[in-house]
This record gives structure tokens, sequence and C-alpha cells, in this order.
């Protein structure tokens, strides 16, 4: 008896997957709990394990299609040895067949169906409906889903295609919504170009950054911390610190406890506007930006304002080994109402973070730089940080922006106010 491997539930709001890489093939033997497959969303990659052990009898999609939750990805027979081959012709006849009965369910189905609203269950340029995400979105804002180029297969209209259009309104199809032709390459150059296909993650992280820069009235603050009583507070209690949480003390977990103090003070900071209200969130939720080698993910230490900074440290340590693994959970990315991006490990002297929508708040930290500063009328070389608070204009005033800087810079300044909640 044969055992299906199907998509699992990818978490809240997320109804597609891309299939990215598939690490066995037909005909090998493969045991229970083993990774099949890699499926990558909008959010996080995941792996899907082998529901039981045999041999993988059957691939159902290739590397690059778009599935749904539920669909069929392969099957796995009983037994450890290889499947009898199948003749060509027979397995291309067997899939036509199939494809061709599929595409005669949905024809009869639509059929009997009654007609719905624009964007709702309505064939777009493609031959495919739109993902059911995509037909909802579009449906509530009110465009027509013929309207939009779908880049699913067979040009199905997928949830970021449906995103995209709403960023631009309804004129989303190429005679209404002009695109910036990419001027052709000199003949000497063409040939030692790479075209490469963004992945489902960059493409998200493209699309979301535009939409908050287009989205929020986005205003940037700065200011600079010395770094001297941190930094020696570290290397006094580093050690010993160490030996009694098993992690090591860095500077994030002083970092997230001093936004989660200011937070407290300047609600504004954390809250999020949805349509003409502000939700102001009683809880600080701190995702914090790790980039890797697929790109910037931000998974979020929940509740940070209720730990120490060694938990938070634990935790931080945890997300950043998951996110370079590929292992993050969509628990982990979800929830976030305040960012912390550390540009400061790549060399970066300052920068201005873009909001992680529909947040209001994003805090860049930067390099230490040993600078002269004047210290009770004297010149002393101290190790100063920029600090740049990215916020969102539309509910966040300039003096609640710079309060909240301030009010970072006074307890990473006198770390002791963290340990008193000062």
């Amino acid at each position: 008896m044969a055992t299906e491997i199907r998509v699992p539930t990818l978490g809240e709001s997320v109804t597609e997957a891309t299939i990215g890489k598939w690490f066995k093939q037909a005909g090998e033997a493969v045991a229970a709990d083993e990774t099949l497959v890699e499926l990558e969303t909008d959010k996080v990659t995941l792996e899907v394990p082998a529901p039981a052990a045999g041999t993988l009898e059957e691939i159902s999609v290739k590397e690059g299609d778009t599935v749904e939750v539920g669909a069929l990805l392969g099957m796995i027979a009983e037994g450890s040895g290889a499947p009898a081959a199948k003749k060509p012709s027979e397995g291309k006849d067997a899939v036509a067949q199939a494809s061709s009965d599929g595409d005669a369910g949905r024809s009869a189905e639509a059929a009997e169906k009654p007609a719905k609203a624009d964007g709702e269950g309505k064939t777009a340029k493609g031959d495919m409906p739109p993902a059911p995400s995509a037909a909802k979105l579009l449906s509530e804002a009110g465009i027509s889903a013929d309207q939009v180029d779908g880049s699913g297969k067979r040009g199905q209209v997928l949830k970021g295609d449906a995103l995209d259009a709403i960023a631009r309104g309804t004129a989303s199809s190429p005679a209404e919504q002009p695109k910036v032709a990419r001027a052709p390459s000199p003949a000497e150059d063409e040939p030692r170009e790479e075209r490469v296909k963004m992945t489902r993650l960059r493409q998200t992280i493209a699309r979301r950054l535009k939409d908050a820069q287009a989205t929020a009235a986005m205003l940037t603050t700065f200011n600079e911390v010395d770094m001297t009583a941190v930094m020696d507070l570290r290397k006094k209690y580093k050690d010993l610190f160490e030996k009694k949480h098993g992690v090591k003390l860095g500077f994030m977990g002083f970092f997230t406890k001093a936004v989660t103090h200011a937070l407290k003070e300047i609600p504004a900071v954390n809250a999020e506007i949805d349509g003409t209200d502000i939700i102001y969130k009683n809880f600080c939720h701190v995702g914090v930006a790790v980039g890797t080698d697929k790109g910037l993910v931000v998974p979020v230490v929940r509740d940070a304002d209720q730990m120490g900074i060694a938990e938070i440290e634990k935790e931080i340590g945890r997300l950043g080994l998951a996110a370079r693994d590929g292992k993050l959970s969509m628990a982990d990315m979800q929830g976030g109402t305040f960012t912390i991006s550390n540009g400061g490990v790549y060399g970066s002297l300052m920068s201005t973070p873009i909001l992680n929508a529909p947040q209001s708040g994003i805090l860049g930290m930067h390099k230490i730089q040993e600078r002269p500063m004047v210290v009770a009328g004297e010149i002393k070389i101290r190790p100063m940080m920029y600090l740049a608070l990215s916020y969102d204009h539309r509910i966040v005033d300039g003096k609640e922006a710079v309060t909240f800087l301030v009010r970072v810079k006074e307890s990473l300044e006198d770390p002791e106010r963290l340990v008193l909640d000062l």
C-alpha cells in the first residue's frame, strides 16, 4: 500500500508554497521522518519529512512549481526496492490523462457553480483560477482577476500577485500599468551575465520593503550612545554569565531590554495602523533581523518585556541558529511589534532602516567605533555607536520618536537602570 506525501499546514495566512528542492529521487529508499523536499513560502523555508519508510515511488511536482496546502507531492511505496520502471510514453500518457481529467473536473465544477464577484473564483489571464488567498484579496479590493498577470503555474494569480496589484491600484495590466523596460545588454557583455530567478523569500522581501516605503510616512531620527558602561559590564561578568546561563553575554540582550523599557513609555512606537484605527500593543514582541544565505528574515522574541537579559540572549541564540539552518517555524516569524536591525556586525557606521510593516518603528544598531568625545570638559576616547530610529510619522510624532531614542540611549549608558527597571 502506498503512502501519500502532501503539503502540510503552512501557518497562519499562508496557503501556498514553491517547491524548492527535492532531496530524494524516484526509486530511492527513504526512512521515516527523513527530509524529502524543501518548500519555500512567503515567510520561511519548510522541510517536509517522509510520513513512512519505503521507496519514493513517484514525484508529482517538480522544483519551482507552486502548490497549495494539502496538494499531493508524491507517493511512498512499501519496501525498500525500486519500483518497476514505467515506459516513457506510458508515464506521459498517464500524466496527460490525469491532467485532462483534472481540467475536465474543474470545468464541470465551474459550470455548476453560480457566478461570483470579481476576483473570487474568476479565471485570470492564464487558464487557472486565482489561488483562494489571492481571490479573497482581489475581491475585497474590488479588482478583477483578469486585470492581474499571474506568476504561478499556467498563469495562476498568486497571493503575491494580488498584493502587488492592490499596491499599484486597479491599473495592474501591462497596458494600464507600464513597466520600466530593461535596456538590452551590449553583445560583448551578455554572454557573461547570469539570470537567476528570485526566490519566493527574496520576492517577498522586495515587495514588503517597497510597500512599506509606499504606505508609511517614514522618517528617521539619529542619536549616539557611549557604549563604555555596557562594554565594561560585559567584560566584567561575561565568563560568570556564560558559566551560569550557558550562553554568551552579547549586546543584543542589553539593546532588546532597553527597547522594551522605551516602548512602555512611548506606546505609539509599539502600535500599528489598521484603516482609521490605531492598535496599541500592550506587549513587546521584538523582531531581530537576521541575515541568511537566502535573504533577511526577522524572527520574533515574544514577550521580551517579561524576560531577563539571560532569557533574551538564549532566545536570540536559538532563533539565529534556526534562521541560518533554515529551521524557523511560522510561529517564530509572526506577531512582531517592533524590530531591531544590527548592521554593525557587517561594519555599517550609519544607515536608515526600512520599517517592517505594519510596525511603526525599527531601531538600527551600528558599528562601535572609538571617537574623541568631550566628557566633563575634557576630551576622551570613547567607544561610540550611532543609533537610528525609523518610524511611521502618521502615528509617531517627532517628539515621541526623539524621546524614545533618548530613553534607549540613557538605559545603555547607565545599564543599572535595566536591572532596577528604571
